[in-house]
């Protein structure tokens, strides 16, 4: 197969398909033989916890990670990035000769430089754990005692749903995290509005 057949054979395939993924299951997603199941940490505020409580939380998330053979962690940013128009800005800025326009595009600035702060502390954190199924054929027995060791260790979890894989995907691929609600055909939901 040459060049141009591989290219037009990738340009055929499906998103899921680029991604390696297989398929949504009803405990996260099959990839390749193996099945990824989604928890979602809620953080704790550490800056109310005292020195040792801060110190618990590490131990228990390092007893936790160290505990199970097939863990990821994933932090992710949900919130946009405005670092691409901040540079904008200050290039604009450098080229004005306006005094008043130089001002307006500084207040912008430190407008996008204000959102960002508010939301600085706007990170998503999940546990990735693979399932064995050759160990175990009920996957969901497996799945509920994974959620209850991670409670167990003092963590505030639930499992992800189809919805919160798909808003995971867009902001690890796309650092896209403005889309509320995901399709899985693209245009379906107006498909359905119009039945």
């Amino acid at each position: 197969m040459n060049r141009k057949q591989k290219k037009e054979q990738k340009r055929l395939l499906s998103t899921r398909q680029l991604m390696g993924i297989d398929q949504f299951t009803e405990n996260g997603l099959k990839v390749g033989r193996s099945e990824l199941v989604f928890f979602l940490i809620q953080p704790d505020n550490l800056s109310v916890l005292s020195a040792e409580g801060i110190r618990g939380k590490v131990v228990a998330l390092t007893d936790l990670l160290r505990g199970v053979e097939s863990v990821r962690l994933l932090a992710l940013d949900s919130r946009e990035s405005f670092q691409n128009n901040k540079d904008w800005y200050r290039q604009r800025m450098e080229r004005e000769s306006n005094p008043a326009l130089r001002e307006l595009l500084r207040q912008d600035a430190a407008h996008l430089d204000a959102i960002q702060t508010t939301t600085a502390s706007a990170r998503e954190f999940a546990l990735v754990f693979e399932l064995d199924r050759q160990k175990e054929e009920n996957a969901r027995s497996q799945v509920v005692r994974l959620e209850k060791s991670i409670r167990d260790k003092g963590f505030h979890v639930r499992q992800a749903s189809q919805q919160d894989l798909m808003r995971l995907l867009a902001v690890y691929y796309q650092q896209d995290v403005t889309t509320d609600i995901f399709d899985s055909v693209d245009g379906e939901r107006w498909a359905d509005a119009d039945a």
